[in-house]
């Protein structure tokens, strides 16, 4: 008899990326005050327009926007069970843009595409793997993108997870 400890459905590997390919991350998450405050006072983000309602509300916004490193770490978690959950390292986050604001109590989601992979010029048993995440609000406005890369192993490599 087999045990599976479900690590095998974590992630994939670097044999099963194809360019082009989406993956949408589910369940999205509704972010709320707590989040926000405590993701800005853990990251001494003390900026006044996440963590000042008086504040913000004077602002040109009318209110608190979630702190954009938030949203980011959050698309990134929502990855994972998708993409890079067998990575052996992450190499690069780049071309990060806030499409547009977080609201206390905005549920967010994300997709992933494959832009492209290629193999390790140094060890045969892993490659790279170059994505795009886009984070999408519950009314199905943009709200923040970014591209990464990170390292895999292929399938059936000592590495794997």
């Amino acid at each position: 008899m087999a045990v599976h400890d479900g690590r095998e459905r974590f992630g994939r590997f670097f044999d099963d990326f194809q360019p082009g390919d989406i993956y949408k991350h589910w369940p999205g998450i509704t972010i709320t005050e707590y989040m926000n405050t405590q993701f800005c006072l853990l990251t001494m983000n003390h900026m006044p327009l996440h963590i000042d309602k008086h504040f913000a509300g004077q602002s040109q916004h009318g209110q608190r926007i979630v702190v954009g490193t938030l949203v980011l770490s959050l698309a990134v978690g929502m990855s994972v069970p998708d993409t890079s959950g067998k990575t052996i390292a992450n190499l690069e986050y780049e071309r990060i843009t806030h499409d547009g604001p977080v609201w206390i109590g905005d549920t967010v989601y994300a997709e992933s595409e494959v832009l492209d992979k290629r193999e390790s010029a140094s060890k045969p048993d892993r490659g790279v793997v170059h994505v795009e995440t886009r984070v999408i609000n519950q009314q199905g406005q943009r709200v923040l993108t970014f591209r990464r890369r990170f390292l895999v192993p292929r399938r059936g490599a000592e590495t794997a997870a």
